[in-house]
Formats: C-alpha cells, structure tokens, sequence
C-alpha cells in the first residue's frame, strides 16, 4: 500500500517535468512559432526592465522635461538588461554595385510647331506647314556642369518679313541645324557662370526663348529687322554674375564675347562681336513684380555694296526692355496679367559718311481669364536699318487654348502694313512637346 503514493509522486515529477520549455524541446523539435513566443517573451522581460528603471528614477530627473536626459536613461536601462543572444539575426541582402547605365542618358524632349494660315494675298499657297520640330538633349555632366544640345528642322512658312517678301520653300523641304549646343557651370565662386558653345544670346528678354515658347507666332519685327529671323546666336563665351545685391532687387550682368554670324546685324564679317546685358528683377507685391533690362552690341559689318555706294563698317545695336507681371497668389491658375515691352536702336557706322540709325519698339500683352485661356494682343514698329525712310508695322490679337502643359493651341490674326507688302493674315498654331522640358522660356 506504500508503494501507491510513491507511484503517485513519481508520475506527478514526470508530469511537471514534460511541462518545462526544456523537456518540451526535448520531446519535440522547436517550431517558428515557439521561436516567435521565445522573442516575444524577451521583448517583454525587456520592457519590463525598462518600465522598473523609470520607477526608480528620482521625481526631480522625471520634472526637469529634459527629452534627452530620458533618452540616456533608458539606453542605460536598456544596457543593464542585456541583450537577448537567442536572437537570430537576419542574413544580410545582397545588393549588387553594377552601375545603372541608363542614369548616364540625357534627358532627351522634343517640340513640335505646326501652321496653318491663309494671307489675303495668297489664299491657296503653302496654307499648311510644319514650321518646325526640335529636338533637345540636356545632362547634368557632374556636380559642376550640364550641357544642352538643341537641333531643328525648320520650314519657312507663315513669317511675316518687315522689309521685303517672304521666303517661299516647299513645305516638305526645309534644313536642319544645330539651334544651341552648349556646356554650363552654374555654380562658380562669387555668384558667376560660365557658358561655352553656340546659345542664343542675352539681348533683351525674348531673344533667348525658342520659338515654341513666344508669345506670338514669330520673334518681334525689330528683332527680325535688326538681328535675323531665328534672332541672335553665335559661337563663342558667356560669363554671368549674380551681384550680391540684397534689399533692392536682384541684379544680374552678362558678358558675352563670339564670332560674328548673324547677317542682319554684321553681314558677312565674321570677326568678334561683343554684347553685354543688365538685368534686374524687384518684386513689387505678392502678387507684382517688375523687371528691367539693358543691353548693347557692338561688332564689324562687312557688306557688298554697289560701285559707288558706302559699305558700314561696323553695327551697333541699343536696347532696353521691360516686362511687368501680375499674378495673385490665391488666383494665379486662372488670373494673370503680362505685359512686355523693349525699344531698340540700331546704328550703322560708316567711316566716310554719317552713321544711320533706325529704331524698332514692340509691346505685348497677355491676359488670362481662365484656367486655359489667355487673351493676347501685340503691336510692333520698326524702321529699315539700310534705309530709316522705310518703315513697317504690325498689329496681332490673339487668342491661347492650353489643353495641357504639353499641347497648346493659339488663333492669331495679323495686320501688317510695310514698304513692300500690306495684308491680313490668320495663323492657326498647334504646338506639342513630348519629354520632361515643355515649351522653355528663359
């Protein structure tokens, strides 16, 4: 009878025994679930410590509101508790060092500027053309310089020339050019940048805007009279400073010296020609601001003249341009107001005879009424820099439908009245870009 509750015990001891985690894991294999109970079971030992070692802080530490003070506190806490070295710890992910070949790419976007037009004087000729598609490339070279290549197929079609006829080109004909190609360090020492290659140059404020991005169907008359058609670019160097000016205004200057390609201005000299441009911006309201610019070139001129006639031997072109904004900050998706406007006087030196001057002035206005619409208007004066006697004018209203920042149409009629022509002429204008730069302005 004894030997019962000896029986009783021994299975009680077998019992209590095959209850601990020990004898658990002997009896079976240790499962992802047991192992996740173990983790869990430390994370609260730990919690628990910490909890302990707030407790016994004194009340003076826990008043003094010092959150870095707690911190130390509890990674001490954390510190005298240990570390549980049960942990299994992950396996580090391999990450493979192989360069992306594809960051190296430039960005790479393309502008398309399609017409068509009908001209009281030619109603069925060339009423459809695709005036021009461009291509840009633009890189960031390294932290210290990027470079930008823009090449374009123009068409002639739609321009209205101030002084004498318009080209007339098959619309399937056309070239292609190299429009800019250059490289850029942005951030020198003492607020300068540098600028190499061929970019359209700093005269005024719309000569450095492609055409896809004017305000209008074509370049201004005097910048066509006094610099060409496409407008000022030509190879060579460009410095930039940002003067440290604070509290009136932000000041900028350029310095620009390249070779001598536009024929307007300098024929067919290709000699070196200088430019420099002061430009400064003040903002007037929240909603206001105002801008101000000066410029001059300055260059030879090598002409073909008539037996008997004086060829110029040097050109000289003055400007000064405005451009005033006005967009209230709790409207500015439907509400805007711009105007721009510029003066420009062009001298031509001649060494036997007197210089003749000409001048040209322009004023354009925006307003936009709607999200999508804008309401523009433009009239320009020009007067013939071989002959001052002979002027021309043009008067443009318009009106732009952007159904997107990538698509944008524009109506525009146009009244021009020169020495050689006089008409009326409707331009319908689509333009589209595809790729990250859309319709730049400068």
């Amino acid at each position: 009878m004894k030997a019962v509750p000896g029986s009783l015990a021994a299975v009680a001891a077998l019992t209590l025994l095959c209850g601990l985690p020990g004898a658990a894991t002997a009896q079976r294999p240790v499962t992802p679930l047991d192992s996740l109970r173990l983790r869990v079971d430390s994370l609260m030992r730990q919690l628990d410590s910490l909890r302990a070692e707030l407790a016994r802080r004194p009340a003076a530490a826990a008043d003094t509101g010092d959150a870095l003070a707690r911190i130390r506190a509890a990674a001490a806490a954390a510190a005298a508790a240990g570390a549980d070295t049960t942990t299994r710890v992950a396996a580090p992910e391999f990450v493979s060092r192989q360069r992306n070949l594809s960051a190296l790419n430039p960005e790479i976007s393309v502008t398309g500027d399609v017409f068509a037009f009908a001209r009281s004087q030619q109603t069925g000729s060339n009423n459809f053309v695709p005036r021009e598609f461009e291509i840009s490339f633009i890189s960031n070279l390294d932290p210290f310089s990027r470079a930008k290549i823009f090449v374009a197929h123009h068409t002639h079609g739609g321009e209205v020339p101030p002084f004498g006829e318009a080209e007339e080109e098959e619309t399937h004909g056309g070239e292609v050019e190299i429009e800019e190609g250059y490289v850029e360090w942005v951030n020198l020492a003492a607020g300068l940048g540098l600028t190499l290659g061929k970019f359209r140059q700093r005269f005024g404020r719309l000569n450095r805007w492609h055409a896809h991005a004017l305000p209008a169907q074509q370049l201004p008359l005097p910048y066509l009279a006094f610099l060409g058609e496409e407008g000022l670019a030509q190879t060579g160097a460009s410095l930039h400073w940002l003067a440290p000016v604070h509290g009136f205004g932000t000041w900028e200057a350029w310095a620009e010296i390249t070779r001598s390609s536009s024929e307007a201005a300098f024929g067919e000299s290709s000699g070196i020609s200088g430019l420099a441009h002061l430009n400064a911006f003040f903002e007037l309201s929240p909603a206001t601001y105002f801008e101000l610019g000066v410029s001059t070139l300055t260059g030879g001129r090598e002409e073909v003249v008539p037996i008997g006639e004086t060829a110029a031997s040097g050109n000289r072109l003055f400007g000064a341009d405005f451009t005033f904004d006005w967009r209230p900050p709790e409207h500015a998706r439907y509400r805007q107001f711009t105007l721009h406007g510029a003066a420009m006087l062009n001298r031509r030196v001649y060494d036997d005879t007197g210089d003749i001057d000409a001048f040209g002035a322009f004023a354009i206005a925006e307003f936009r009424f709607a999200t999508q619409w804008i309401a523009g208007a433009r009239y320009e004066y020009v007067e013939d820099p071989a002959s001052p006697d002979n002027h021309a004018w043009l008067f443009a209203p318009s009106l732009t439908w952007w159904q997107s920042e990538f698509v944008r149409l524009r109506a525009e009629y146009d009244v021009f009245r020169g020495p050689a022509e006089r008409f009326g002429q409707f331009v319908l204008q689509a333009t589209f870009a595809m790729g990250p730069h859309k319709h730049e302005n400068y």
